[in-house]
């Protein structure tokens, strides 16, 4: 089984996350940009569903292991390379001139959480999943970058508050703080309705594209000026 996976469903691209917990690292970042790439292909495409086949886990973020054993082994390159890799998946998200829509089945932390805020809209289900970002629990800061995704994505007390507590919140908590469209009841209601919504945008393109590089624009540009500031010297932790 691959990586990543994707199927048609009429006028919807349905992406599937198949590596477990779905930890990211150089692996997971080329499948995700080549999925992408290739449903990008379709010119018959206008959305994009993305959801994990793993029954607990929609993505639990950087796989640790492998950046503990690069640190251990002093493939600092191989990091540098790691972290602007993951950059261009959240630009790519940013820029996909279709709209691509987190259909969360499962617990999104850390990373996991980032690239769900990515999305241009999310949806999760009731009955399993927490939404966490635990980085201020394991003193690992955010890039700039990684915040402003973070503000675009909702109400900017919800950021603050999940960015300072690092709490873990449920789907029905998300909705009522405009994180998710909505609180689906289970895993086959989430993906009925995350398909139906994406079905609704058969807008051309050209303009999709256009309209999302002008209003993410500014999170490009500090991907570009600022987080380079931390990445090179590895400034990653506290």
């Amino acid at each position: 089984m691959s990586i990543v996976e994707w199927k048609k469903d009429e006028t919807v691209a349905i992406m599937t996350l198949n590596n477990g917990e779905n930890r990211h690292n150089p692996d997971f970042v080329n499948a995700v940009l080549e999925a992408f790439d290739e449903i990008e292909k379709d010119e018959s495409i206008y959305s994009v569903v993305m959801t994990s086949s793993d029954p607990k886990n929609w993505s639990l973020g950087i796989d640790l292991e492998w950046i503990g054993g690069a640190m251990a082994n002093k493939e600092y390159q191989n990091i540098k390379d790691f972290m602007y890799g993951l950059n261009r998946v959240f630009k790519r998200i940013l820029y996909y001139p279709m709209p691509v829509i987190a259909a969360i089945n499962g617990h999104a932390f850390g990373d996991g959480t980032l690239l769900a805020c990515a999305c241009d809209f999310r949806f999760m289900r009731k009955d399993r999943g927490y939404f966490c970002f635990p980085e201020v629990d394991i003193s690992i800061p955010f890039l700039p970058a990684m915040l402003a995704i973070v503000k675009k994505s909702m109400p900017y007390y919800e950021a603050e508050y999940l960015i300072f507590s690092g709490k873990r919140e449920s789907a029905v908590e998300l909705e009522e703080n405009h994180v998710i469209v909505k609180a689906c009841e289970n895993e086959e209601e989430l993906m009925k309705e995350s398909v139906a919504f994406a079905k609704t945008f058969v807008k051309k393109r050209a303009i999709l594209e256009q309209h999302k590089i002008r209003l993410h624009k500014w999170i490009v540009e500090i991907m570009e000026k600022e987080d380079p500031e931390y990445i090179e010297p590895l400034n990653l932790m506290v």
